[in-house]
Parts: structure tokens; C-alpha cells; sequence
């Protein structure tokens, strides 16, 4: 790990995790490769058992609101996470090394990092309304509609 960086794992905290592909390449450009990253995702999920509050999966970065795991370190998980997508979609180096941990502590700050996720392809000019992207927890919220990982409601 960097001098300087500490991540606060193992505190009972949701966090607001953000990576990035190699290069900030948008590795995630297609729809079949976003649905491979969820797929992925759901299968990590399930495996050790965190919750996920939700998610966006971008052309060449994703932001995930997640619990901690409880019987392994949430680094651990989102090694197999990013693992299983590169193994999945190529051999080349797919994802940066290092990932964005903010730990969310209280309500507000979940709803401002739902927001934020959810606003981001629209921000970015993919879509038009938030909605409009599939690859985004912000349709179960709005429409109940099941989404393709498990997610567990703030």
C-alpha cells in the first residue's frame, strides 16, 4: 500500500469505492462487457456476502456503495471482483491497481453517494435521464425493477 494511504476496513461502515480501467481506458464500452462486469459482481456478492446499496458500471470506471464483508477484508473481495472481470473479459492489464475508498457513515452521506453515482452517466452525456442507463442501480430505486445484482436498500 502507498506511504500515506489508510484504508478503515472492518468498521462497520459502508464505503463509496470507485476504479478505474488501465489507463483510464473504456474497457467497459459495450453493453456485453458491462453485463459481464454485473455478472461478475453478483457472483462476488454472493461469495462474501457484503451488500451492495448501489452501483454504476461506466465505459472506464465504476462506482460501487457497498458493506463490508464479515469474515473477510472488503480489499479481498474487490481483488476477486477485478479479478474475475479481467480473467472474463481479456489478459491484457484491464484494471488500475489501486481503487477510491471513502467510508460512509451516516444516511445523508448515502444518499449524497447514490446521487452522485447515479447522476454520473448523465453527467458524462451517455444518457439523457438517469434511468436511460442499465447498467446502474438508479432503476430499481425509481421503477423496483430487479436488478441484475442484489441490492440491499439504505
Amino acid at each position: 500500500m502507498p506511504l500515506g494511504l489508510k484504508r478503515y476496513q472492518q468498521e462497520g461502515d459502508d464505503h463509496f469505492i470507485t476504479f478505474s480501467c488501465h489507463h483510464r481506458k473504456p474497457y467497459l464500452n459495450t453493453p456485453a462487457s458491462r453485463d459481464i462486469f454485473l455478472d461478475s459482481l453478483e457472483r462476488t456478492r454472493n461469495h462474501y456476502q457484503f451488500e451492495i446499496l448501489g452501483y454504476v458500471v461506466m465505459p472506464e470506471h465504476v462506482h460501487l456503495l457497498v458493506s463490508e464483508p464479515p469474515d473477510d477484508l472488503l480489499s479481498k473481495a474487490l481483488q476477486a471482483l477485478k479479478i474475475s472481470v479481467a480473467r472474463r473479459l481479456t489478459e491484457r492489464p484491464f484494471w488500475q491497481t489501486r481503487y477510491y475508498d471513502f467510508n460512509v457513515f451516516s444516511h445523508d452521506k448515502r444518499v449524497e453517494k447514490l446521487k452522485y453515482m447515479h447522476r454520473n452517466p448523465v453527467k458524462r452525456s451517455l444518457v439523457m435521464q438517469p434511468e436511460d442507463w442499465h447498467w446502474s442501480s438508479y432503476r430499481h430505486y425509481l421503477l423496483e425493477e430487479p436488478p441484475p445484482v442484489l441490492i440491499t436498500q439504505p
